[in-house]
């Protein structure tokens, strides 16, 4: 075995002991730390310090589900999230600690049931979609029309849903990248809202998620301006599948499928929100800053453990480890945004009242908390990438070649200021089987996966809050 192979398996190995597969990029050729100098040995030291035992971010993913739980934009337990958020980042050393506040339309569940009626009588699972209209107290039963897909759905002639619920349908898999959610999100989306166009009096439609749970999944749906909200909801992939099934055999026999529904969620109007700010100042604030974002609010079925308190933990723990080096050149700012899940409203509020200020670079977590496996980036300078490349290989994170976008709760402040972006990108090959359900909950944290997202933004931040150059690439 030559040193550079000893080298590589001595990176990969501690990733095998603690269960977590090493990406073939792992392969690639890498500075061992021993052999580092100067402020890239004290970085490498810093990384393996959060690999090896780091908890920092379990602790604010347990403390805020485990005394918060979950965290719907716009409700009360949203604002006891901000709270027990600022409480914790003051006790652990940031400064400038604020909760800045926003107002944003909210909406809230109520009852929800359904059921098939006729020609197979028997209750599904199902969980309204955030902004569906509600049927009333009293429900409703119609027809059901099952659509395989969007696509279907849009070539149905117009008003040919009139009196009916249309069921829309998608094939989504499981995907690394997360791909997937592109491929099936619009059913979601906009399923309702095309189906209304078409005059559908409800819509329901299969999860988008991947697993194979009685649990349906949760999220937004949008209507149009001046569009009334028909009711919207998400059965779970089982009961999806089977009212597929019932749909042929009706069909077969020249018999309609009739679903009896109830949903009653309701409509607040304008309520409070916000987004908490930290910060590690630098020793000199005239520079652009590094910004850390996640999103701290939730949707209301778990505890939001992987969506998203998992992200606000490892950018406040990513930020300490910079600290503990000693104090940045830059300032760290870590922005917990509010009200993503159901408009990205912090993220919009941040852009607005931070949007004049010198922002050198941002990054988000907002995948769950499996391990990262590629970096991309956008816009950064060149030999800074190259440095942050070499200190994350050997955990596992391969080099990408793709265009960082960012994510979407630092989307209108990199519009704003066209800074640099990092994506340090999760694995989220088991991502939507979790995601918007009940079952994001704390145990779904694996902590040494947990400990590989810290170690590579520590090294990250680490290069980026000490740089002295431009980090936008000129």
């Amino acid at each position: 075995m030559n040193r550079t192979t000893l080298a590589a398996f001595a990176a990969i190995a501690p990733l095998a002991l603690a269960g977590i597969a090493p990406s073939a990029a792992t392969a690639q050729v890498f500075v061992p730390a021993a052999a580092l100098d100067g402020a890239d040995a004290r970085i490498a030291a810093a990384r393996d310090a959060a690999m090896d035992g780091d908890d920092i971010a379990m602790d604010f993913v347990e403390g805020i589900t485990t005394e918060v739980g979950p965290r719907q934009a716009g409700t009360p337990a949203e604002a006891r999230g901000r709270e027990w958020a600022v409480r914790w980042l003051r006790a652990n050393g940031f400064s400038n600690v604020r909760d800045e506040p926003y107002t944003m339309p909210t909406w809230v569940r109520g009852a929800e049931t359904a059921e098939i009626v006729s020609p197979f009588a028997q209750p599904l699972h199902l969980t309204a979609l955030g902004n569906s209209g509600s049927t009333g107290a009293q429900g409703i039963e119609a027809e059901i029309v099952a659509f395989e897909n969007y696509a279907a759905l849009a070539a149905a002639p117009e008003g040919s849903l009139a009196g009916k619920i249309a069921y829309i349908g998608h094939q989504m898999r499981p995907a690394q990248d997360g791909s997937s959610y592109g491929f099936a999100g619009p059913a979601r989306w906009t399923g309702p809202a095309l189906a209304a166009r078409k005059r559908a009096i409800a819509a329901v439609i299969k999860s988008v998620g991947t697993d194979t749970h009685r649990m349906p999944h949760t999220g937004n749906t949008g209507f149009a301006e001046g569009q009334d909200p028909i009711p919207a909801a998400a059965l779970s992939v089982p009961d999806a599948e089977n009212l597929e099934r019932m749909a042929r055999r009706a069909d077969a026999a020249g018999t309609p499928l009739v679903l009896r529904l109830t949903l009653t969620p309701q409509q607040l109007g304008e309520m409070r929100s916000g987004n908490v700010i930290a910060e590690i100042p630098g020793r000199d604030p005239s520079l652009p800053l590094v910004l850390l974002a996640c999103h701290l609010d939730s949707w209301d079925l778990g505890t939001g453990a992987i969506d998203d308190a998992s992200g606000c933990g490892i950018a406040a723990a990513a930020a300490k480890g910079v600290a503990a080096q000693g104090q940045p050149l830059r300032t760290i700012r870590v922005l917990f945004a509010g009200a993503e899940e159901v408009g990205v409203w912090g993220g919009k509020a941040y852009a607005a009242s931070h949007g004049d200020e010198p922002h050198g670079v941002a990054y988000e977590s907002d995948f769950g908390a499996d391990r990262i496996w590629r970096m991309d980036t956008a816009r950064l300078n060149a030999a800074l990438a190259d440095r942050i490349a070499g200190l994350v290989a050997p955990l596992g994170v391969a080099r990408g070649s793709a265009e960082a976008g960012g994510g979407a709760d630092i989307g209108a402040i990199i519009a704003a200021t066209d800074m640099a972006v990092i994506d340090l990108q999760q694995d989220g090959t088991r991502y939507f089987e979790l995601h918007h359900t009940a079952d994001d909950t704390l145990d779904k944290i694996d902590p040494a996966q947990l400990r590989q997202n810290v170690a590579a933004w520590v090294a990250a931040t680490s290069v980026l809050a000490n740089a002295k150059g431009p980090l936008r690439a000129e």
